[in-house]
């Protein structure tokens, strides 16, 4: 019965989310042709505020701890564990202070309105991930552009989400070439949790009642370890505070 009460309070989510992207998406196009790179970034972020406003329709919170912790004025590289379509918006909001610049898949850039418009004409990086080597060079100049303009690059290098809350191994490759090219970068580890939760059955029905934390983790400075040391503490950190 708990599970049948589910339908209707999705399909109005879905209904007030989508009245939502289609209201913001003529507002992103006249920031963007009137204040450029930035009102389209500013435009996003609301997007991003909105998605989880949203999001209370089914009584999901969102608790950002130990922001206090990211450095600041200089190139950050976030990396979380990844759990749902909420861990995105999550920290372009709450994180939108540091310029964040996800690796993303390049499916999302079509058919969803307002997020596809900003991939489109932002500076995400958007890959093919059934084709490895065409997202080389992408993602070196979005690691050369955080260095240069001390802007913060938001990775999850899981490749997918886990529907379980339990972590797919972490790729390298990503993380690799963004910490070669913006060796000035700070690491900094996210860990996500009860993300999954809100789609543990799936895109319908939605589950509702999840509380959602994202919580920074201790930062690491690129050029004071190895890579390999890199990826085993940022690893570490991210899955030692996953509580399922």
């Amino acid at each position: 019965m708990k599970k049948i009460l589910l339908y209707p309070i999705t399909l109005f989510y879905y209904f007030v989310y989508m009245v939502v992207l289609c209201t913001i998406q003529p507002l992103q196009w006249l920031a963007f042709k009137i204040f450029g790179d930035k009102g389209l970034k500013i435009s996003f972020d609301y997007v991003a505020f909105f998605s989880l406003r949203c999001n209370n329709i089914l009584g999901t919170r969102f608790t950002f701890e130990n922001r206090e912790l990211i450095p600041k004025g200089v190139p950050v590289i976030f990396v979380a564990n990844h759990q749902s379509l909420l861990d995105t918006a999550g920290i372009i909001w709450y994180l939108r202070k540091f310029n964040c610049l996800f690796v993303t898949k390049q499916e999302l850039a079509k058919g969803i309105p307002s997020i596809s418009y900003f991939l489109r004409n932002g500076k995400y990086v958007c890959i093919d991930r059934s084709n490895p080597k065409q997202a080389i060079p992408k993602i070196k100049s979005l690691a050369e552009y955080i260095e240069k303009e001390s802007y913060s690059a938001v990775i999850f290098p899981e490749g997918t989400r886990s529907k379980t809350g339990i972590p797919n191994t972490f790729a390298e490759s990503g993380l690799k070439i963004l910490c070669k090219y913006a060796p000035s970068a700070y690491i900094v580890p996210i860990t996500i949790n009860n993300s999954w939760k809100v789609y543990q059955y799936g895109y319908f029905p939605l589950s509702v009642g999840h509380h959602l934390f994202f919580t920074v983790q201790k930062p690491l400075k690129v050029s004071d370890y190895s890579f390999e040391e890199i990826l085993k503490k940022t690893e570490k950190s991210i899955i030692d505070g996953i509580k399922n």
